[in-house]
């Protein structure tokens, strides 16, 4: 596995089995990839899906990552990355008539959030 370097001006947040589908996550996702924080939060609070509110918490917990840890201000991220892998499928079995049982599967995802500076020229003066 190839290690990627970090970058000076980047900051993640990730959240590991979601209990959302893949394809309910990537729907909410699309329409926020490459958008400014605030625009962001906007669209996710009013956005109907169950799925938002996960991806709400780890775009906060992304920029306040950046304010604790680099120093950057909230108000001059954008979502830079933002990725759905597949996670694990949960199996339960549903009891049935006849003593018979059908399985139910909950499908998890893992969701990492990029966020950068639009303007380093800002911070590289101190």
């Amino acid at each position: 596995m190839i290690k990627k370097k970090k970058s000076l001006t980047e900051v993640s947040a990730l959240g590991q089995y979601l209990p959302i589908s893949v394809h309910k996550a990537r729907r909410v996702i699309d329409q926020i990839r490459g958008r400014s924080y605030k625009d962001t939060l906007m669209i996710l609070e009013l956005m109907p899906y169950r799925a938002c509110y996960p991806i709400f918490k780890l775009i906060y917990s992304a920029a306040a990552n950046a304010k604790h840890n680099k120093g950057f201000e909230k108000e001059d991220l954008i979502v830079w990355q933002a990725e759905v892998n597949k996670g694990t499928t949960r199996k339960k079995l549903k009891p049935r008539a006849r003593g018979r049982s059908y399985m139910i599967k909950r499908p998890t995802c893992h969701i990492t959030i990029v966020v950068k500076v639009k303007d380093l020229s800002y911070y590289e003066a101190y």
